[in-house]
This record gives C-alpha cells, structure tokens and sequence, in this order.
C-alpha cells in the first residue's frame, strides 16, 4: 500500500515548493558543512533526515546560505547563529503551533455540527492559507521589527541609568508571576475547547495589564505568567492590576501574584536569578487574589502611593527564612 501523501502536500503548500532534496543535496548546494547543517536542524527543534530521505526545497539551500554568508563576517560565529536558530525554531514553533490551532478552530466552527474534521479538510484549510500568507509574513516582520526597536531602546535606557549590563546580560528589574488559583481542580472540569478558552482569556488579559504598566511577558506556563517590569512602581501597579483585572471577571477564579526586586541575568529572551526564584516562592505562598512583594522591591517602594506591609518570615524552599510583604492600595483610596 502506498504511503499517504498527506504530509507532502501540507509541506510542499506551505513551504512554497516540492521537496526534492535530500540532506547531503542540500548542505552541498548551500556550501556549508554537514556538521553544522545538523546542529542547525536540531537547533530549529527538528530531526535530523536521513541521508537518503527527501525532505527538502531549494527554500532550505537559500537559508543555509545565508547563514553561510552571515558566517563570511567578522560578527557572527557558530554559536552565535546556532542560539540565534534555536530561538527562531522555539518561537516560530509556537506561534505556528498557536495560528494552525486558530485556523482550525475556525475551520470547524463553519461545518455543520456533525461533520467530522477529516484530514482532506485539514489540508484544504492549511492550504488555503496561501492566500493569506504575504500579509502574516509582513505583519510577523513588522512585529519583530518593533519588539527590537523596544528592546534597543530597554537597552539604551538602562544603559543610561547605569543599572544594567547589557554586555553581561545583566540588568535591575521587578519580576513578577501571576497563578491562576485551583487551575488544576478547575481543568478537570473543562472540556479541551472551554479548557483552551479559559487560557487564553488568562494569557490576553495579563499580556493587556503588563504591557500597559510598560513592561513585557516573558513566558506563559498555561495557569501563570512570568513578567518584567523596569520601574518598581509600574511593577507593583501591574501586580494590583493583574490580582484586580481578574477577580472583577464573573466566574473567573482568583489570581495571586508575586514580585521581587534587583538584578537577573537576561539571556536569548529568559531572565534568570535569585528574584526569578523569589519570586516564584512568593507566588506559591500568597493568598487567592492577593499580591506579595520581597524586601527589595518594598525598599524600591518606599514613600510610594503603595501600602506595603510586612507579613511573618516564612521557609521558602531554596532561600531560607524571607519576610514577604503585602501590597495593597492606600486604605484612604
């Protein structure tokens, strides 16, 4: 029986042409070694083919020459590139995983409520996103374009503070989770499309209140999300704001969050160190709907418009004895 050529006609749509080469044909028309050809594979989060399966397009040699050529420069080495393909092949994975599931779901919302989603259905539908594909292309370069713009300038302006390291990757930040509470007992009693929905009203929501307070999200972990925010001030009304956003929401369960203060390694997109760990501690240990900040970011605080009260020390696993605060609004308002 023969295979099914499914999957070959989802690659060769979307990927703009047949596949006709094979690893060994491509690494030699691109001119780059076959060493790095498979770490850049694997790097993009890929198995690496055999050397005699046809898995390519002439799109795959002119990527690898570019890196070739990027390689012919003096500011770019190997793992340079590689870090560089492995945060290409981690966010991309994500967003076509996120837009495939998009594109599906409205798919189905237009059949008739027993059809069934079948697999010719899905091709026709990925393939009819050729259409569509020039405008996501550009809106995905523009994106990226202005969320570099954003970070040079985070940069320079640290830079100019003399609070970072942009060398080091060093820099002075508030961070912050947010936890959706019960999220587990609250899982078990949706179905996947309720399940899904939920998430992403949790995921828009913070993205909208984080964003407006000037910082960023760095990650989403389905139930929580972990942030940063530049100014301690603007850090602290965020976490207000994601407690207050979600507990005025009918139905939606509480949101704790937790905050602490001082220097992180920032590194391909992560932050790392004792405040991201703090942090996380705090979050475990708050209340529903409450929000706990360490004694670095109430030192930042103070004199501030914010009521920051400190709490017993507690154990928090990793860190020893730590004195969390409470922050809260001026009781007067």
């Amino acid at each position: 029986m023969a295979e099914p050529r499914v999957p070959y006609d989802i690659e060769e749509t979307l990927l703009g042409g047949p596949l006709h080469l094979t690893r060994r044909e491509v690494e030699d028309a691109a001119g780059l070694s076959g060493d790095l050809a498979v770490r850049i594979w694997q790097a993009l989060g890929f198995p690496t083919p055999k050397d005699d399966e046809v898995a390519f397009t002439d799109g795959d040699v002119r990527a690898l020459r570019e890196i070739r050529d990027l390689l012919d420069g003096d500011l770019v080495d190997e793992e340079m590139v590689l870090q560089l393909v492995r945060a290409v092949g981690q966010t991309m994975g994500r967003l076509a995983s996120w837009l495939g599931d998009v594109w599906l779901l409205r798919l189905s919302a237009l059949l008739p409520p027993d059809e069934p989603m079948t697999t010719d259905l899905v091709v026709t539908a990925l393939g009819s996103t050729e259409e569509l594909r020039p405008a996501f292309e550009r809106l995905l370069l523009h994106g990226w374009r202005r969320q570099l713009a954003a970070a040079g300038l985070r940069a320079a302006a640290g830079t100019a503070a003399a609070r970072t390291d942009p060398a080091a990757g060093l820099a002075r930040l508030a961070v912050g989770f947010a936890d959706v509470v019960s999220f587990t007992r609250l899982s078990r009693r949706l179905n996947a499309d309720e399940l899904a929905a939920f998430v992403e009203r949790f995921e828009s929501g913070a993205t909208e209140v984080v964003a407006e307070a000037g910082g960023r999200i760095v990650k989403t972990l389905g139930d929580e999300v972990l942030f940063v925010v530049a100014e301690p001030a603007a850090a602290a009304e965020a976490g207000l704001r994601l407690a207050e956003r979600f507990a005025a929401e009918p139905g939606f369960p509480d949101v704790r969050v937790g905050m602490a203060y001082g220097e992180v390694v920032q590194r391909l997109g992560d932050v790392f160190g004792t405040p991201v760990n703090l942090a996380a501690r705090l979050t475990a240990t708050a209340y529903p709907g409450t929000v706990l900040v360490d004694g670095g970011l109430a030192e930042a605080l103070d004199g501030s418009r914010f009521d920051v009260s400190a709490l017993r020390p507690r154990p928090l696993q990793g860190l020893g004895r730590v004195r969390p605060r409470l922050l809260r609004r001026p009781r007067n308002g």
